[in-house]
């Protein structure tokens, strides 16, 4: 047997499933036990093999550490040569969890005659058939304690879902550390952010002012638009219960109640909901339809009018070209010039514009229009038409329920109606959360101070001025495109008249 002087080389085995400290002094305390374990046995430790904030009980979870102490254990030595004869731990739930790895481990420590194991408690014998099975029997017997805890966790999540108890972990940004009251400071933030989604503000725009006006989370870290929109989108902020990105629901399926202070309306939440699943991983052209996935590298835009503008030049054919501008630069021209990308990408490249020209033109033509509808003294929409339809659904699925229940009706009846009501009630659920969305969009547009608007217009965002991506919405709100006609040879001096909006139908 190999040995380093008169010690037997072993190898110390450490792992921990949770390391909340991020200071790994579980796993250190560990090996200085494994290390006076092997000197009592007369054993030298030559290399530490470390699994920190690993589970064992997880089939999805590589155990690096675990995995590289197999390989040196059928080799017999570590990588620069050292001969290894054994494994110390500290206890053999800190090992495996699972039979599976059990019987891996003890493969790779029998593989030859005269292996060496032992932990806190002394010496054990692998190669003797009951300590291997006792081994593995308590694998087994750690593997139901696993599910056993699994399943009364879960047990638990559900019943204080059900119950609308707040749930533990970091204090979200917007209440108290109570998680019941709200943060005099931070809710009003957090509810302006939401309206100003809901009125078609980038979640970039919204890091960025706070960033500058140096808000953080309540772990004290900067925004990013990740954070923000998980706040967002949380059903919390309506004081609904979710659970696995699932609401929970009542018997009747209307969702659970919190016992904290909401921030915004069930009806607001509804309608943010339903912007970023319309938006998710795709592109949306100006008209609302849903595009073709995002590149990764997708940014926002940077000019007032990308995707609006189309070129008006006439081809041989007679049609117009009809591409979308693109923004150039020319050397010693300070603006950005809206220009037909070339014959090659699609366009005519016989077309181009002053940028800061068509953007004060466009930007006067959409308040006038704004100005011109009175947003503002528009009526609401009338209510959802489906409501009642929704509700007589639902009391319907009740009542076979409870004849299910009582008897009155057969196995076959219940199982043969259930599901087709059942799925009339999640369309009809759909269509009134779009309704609601819709109804939102139209609340927000309604109470808007266009003489507001106006002013902060041409603002820069540092003077209190509006985003970027909240002035695009409103040129989307109005129009579906501005064709701009060519001005002829030379430089000629801007003409709006050679501009037409297309405007949608108010």
């Amino acid at each position: 047997m190999a040995q380093v002087g008169s010690a037997v080389p072993v190898v110390s085995y450490a792992r921990i499933s949770a390391d909340i400290r991020r200071d790994e002094h579980g796993v250190q305390d560990q090996h200085k036990l494994n290390r006076e374990t092997a000197a009592r046995q007369g054993w030298a430790v030559v290399h530490e093999f470390t699994d920190n904030d690993k589970s064992a009980a997880k089939a999805d979870v590589v155990r690096d550490g675990f995995e590289a102490m197999l390989k040196a254990l059928r080799a017999g030595e570590l990588s620069d040569g050292t001969a290894v004869q054994g494994v110390v731990i500290v206890a053999e739930d800190r090992l495996a969890r699972r039979p599976g790895d059990y019987e891996r481990f003890v493969e790779a420590i029998t593989y030859r005659d005269g292996r060496v194991f032992a932990d806190a408690r002394g010496m054990k014998d692998l190669y003797s058939e009951d300590t291997e099975s006792m081994g593995l029997f308590g694998a087994v017997i750690s593997k139901m304690e696993v599910r056993k805890m699994q399943r009364r966790m879960r047990r638990s999540h559900r019943t204080r879902a059900e119950l609308g108890v707040p749930v533990g972990g970091t204090r979200p940004f917007g209440w108290l550390p109570d998680r019941l009251a709200l943060d005099p400071r931070e809710a009003p933030l957090v509810r302006q952010a939401a309206m100003d989604v809901i009125s078609g503000r980038s979640l970039n725009s919204i890091v960025g002012e706070w960033q500058r006006k140096d808000i953080k989370t309540s772990l004290g870290n900067n925004w990013s638009s990740r954070s923000l929109k998980l706040m967002v989108t949380n059903a919390r902020l309506c004081g609904w219960r979710e659970l696995d990105g699932e609401l929970v629901r009542d018997a009747s399926g209307d969702p659970i109640v919190g016992q904290w202070q909401p921030i915004i309306t069930s009806e607001q939440w509804i309608a943010i909901k339903n912007i970023f699943e319309a938006r998710k991983g795709h592109y949306i052209y100006p008209d609302g339809r849903v595009g073709g996935i995002l590149a990764r590298d997708f940014k926002e835009h940077r000019y007032l009018l990308t995707g609006f503008l189309r070129c008006g030049r006439t081809k041989p054919d007679g049609s117009i070209c009809n591409a979308s501008l693109r923004v150039t630069r020319v050397k010693e021209c300070v603006q950005h010039i809206y220009s037909c990308p070339a014959k090659t990408v699609g366009g005519c490249g016989g077309l181009g514009r002053r940028g800061d020209m068509v953007d004060l033109y466009v930007s006067e033509a959409v308040l006038a229009k704004l100005e011109e509808v009175q947003i503002a003294a528009s009526v609401s929409p009338a209510e959802w038409e489906g409501k009642q339809e929704y509700e007589d659904t639902k009391a319907r699925l009740e009542e076979l329920r409870s004849q299910w229940a009582a008897g009155n009706i057969s196995n076959e009846l219940f199982f043969s109606t259930a599901p087709d009501l059942e799925k009339r009630i999640s369309r009809l659920r759909a269509e009134g959360q779009n309704f609601t969305a819709s109804a939102e969009r139209h609340l927000a547009r309604s109470t808007t101070d266009v003489v507001e608007i106006r002013r902060r217009w041409y603002l820069t965002e540092e003077e209190g001025g509006l985003p970027l991506s909240i002035k695009r919405s409103y040129i989307r709100e109005a129009l579906h495109a501005v064709i701009i006609y060519p001005s002829g040879g030379g430089r000629r001096p801007f003409n709006p008249d050679l501009l037409e909006p297309v405007w949608r139908e108010t």
